[in-house]
C-alpha cells in the first residue's frame, strides 16, 4: 500500500504545485479531485490538454500513482453542493452527472491512474426508495460501460448522508449492478462514524473489492474529517488489516477542509502515518 494524499485538501495550489508539495513530503499516491482549476474538463481545450500532459509528466518525475476523485462542491453546480448527481429528479440533471463521470473516465485513462472514484449523491426528493435505486442503477450502467471500453477501474463510495451509505446498502446495489471492473472505495473514517466497527472486520470482508482507500480521523457519529489525533479512531489495526487482504494501492489522506493549511496539513499527516508505511514501501 501507498501512502497518499487528496488534492481536494491543497485547493488553494495549482494541481502542479500540489503534485510537487506531495512529491516533496514523501507521499507516494495523489488523489487528484477534478474542480475549476484541476483537469476541469469544462474549461478551453487546449488548456485543459496542455495541463493533462503537464500532470501526467510530473506524475511520471516523481514515480507517483493517482487515482481521479469526482467529488467537488461545486463544479457542475454553482448554488447547490454535489449536485446534480445520478439520484437527480430529472434524466437531464443524471445525464450531465454521467456525461462528467465519462469525462472522469478519459482523464484516468490519459493518466493510467488506477481508478475513478465516485458516489451515488444525495435523494432530494420524495421518490420512493425503488424509484432512486432505478435512477442510480441506469446511471451505472451507462459509466460501467464505458469504464469497459476504456479498460477503467472504478471505485464507487458509499458516503455518510447520501442514498448509498453504508456498507448494508453498498451490498444491496450489488445485487442491482455489478461487473469486475467496479470495486469499492473505502473510506475508513465513514466506517467509523457510523458505526460500522471494528473497521478491521469490513476491510478483510471487501478486501478483494477495494480499489481506492480515504483516511482521515473521526469521531463517532459525526461526518467531520479530522487531523490524526484530534478524532477517536485506532489506526494500527485498521493499516495493519489493509495490508493483510494485500492491497496495494494508495491510501489517500482526505483532510478537504484544511486547505487553508495545506502543506502543513500534508506533513502533519504524513508524519503521523507514515511509520505504518515504511516497511511496506521498503518491500515494494
Amino acid at each position: 500500500m501507498l501512502l497518499g494524499y487528496n488534492t481536494n485538501g491543497l485547493a488553494h495550489h495549482s494541481p502542479l504545485d500540489a503534485i510537487a508539495v506531495l512529491a516533496d513530503i514523501g507521499y507516494r499516491s495523489v488523489a487528484l479531485t477534478i474542480d475549476h482549476s484541476t483537469l476541469n474538463p469544462f474549461s478551453p481545450r487546449q488548456a485543459f490538454e496542455r495541463q493533462l500532459c503537464d500532470i501526467r509528466t510530473l506524475l511520471e518525475s516523481h514515480g507517483m500513482r493517482s487515482v481521479i476523485e469526482t467529488g467537488a462542491r461545486f463544479l457542475l453546480d454553482p448554488w447547490v453542493k454535489h449536485e446534480p448527481t445520478l439520484v437527480s429528479s430529472t434524466a437531464d440533471d443524471r445525464r450531465r452527472r454521467i456525461d462528467f463521470l465519462r469525462e472522469a473516465i478519459d482523464i484516468a485513462a490519459e493518466l493510467g491512474a488506477d481508478c475513478v472514484s465516485f458516489w451515488s449523491g444525495i435523494a432530494r426528493d420524495d421518490a420512493s426508495e425503488q424509484e432512486l435505486l432505478d435512477r442510480l442503477a441506469a446511471g451505472l450502467h451507462d459509466v460501467i460501460a464505458y469504464a469497459d471500453q476504456r479498460k477503467i477501474t472504478l471505485g464507487f463510495e458509499p458516503e455518510p448522508g447520501m442514498f448509498i451509505d453504508t456498507m448494508a446498502h453498498f451490498d444491496r446495489l450489488l445485487q442491482w449492478v455489478d461487473a469486475p471492473h467496479f470495486r469499492l472505495t473505502l473510506d475508513v473514517g465513514h466506517l467509523y462514524c457510523q458505526g460500522e466497527v471494528p473497521i478491521a472486520d469490513y476491510i478483510h470482508r471487501w478486501g478483494s473489492r477495494i480499489v481506492n482507500v480515504h483516511l482521515e480521523d473521526m469521531r463517532a457519529g459525526v461526518h467531520e474529517h479530522l487531523m490524526f489525533g484530534e478524532g477517536e479512531m485506532d489506526f494500527p489495526p485498521i493499516l495493519k488489516a489493509i495490508r493483510e487482504v494485500g492491497y496495494e494501492g494508495g491510501v489517500h489522506v482526505e483532510l478537504s477542509r484544511h486547505s487553508h493549511d495545506g502543506p502543513n496539513a500534508a506533513r502533519r499527516a504524513y508524519e503521523f502515518l507514515s511509520p505504518y508505511f515504511n516497511d511496506t514501501e521498503r518491500e515494494q
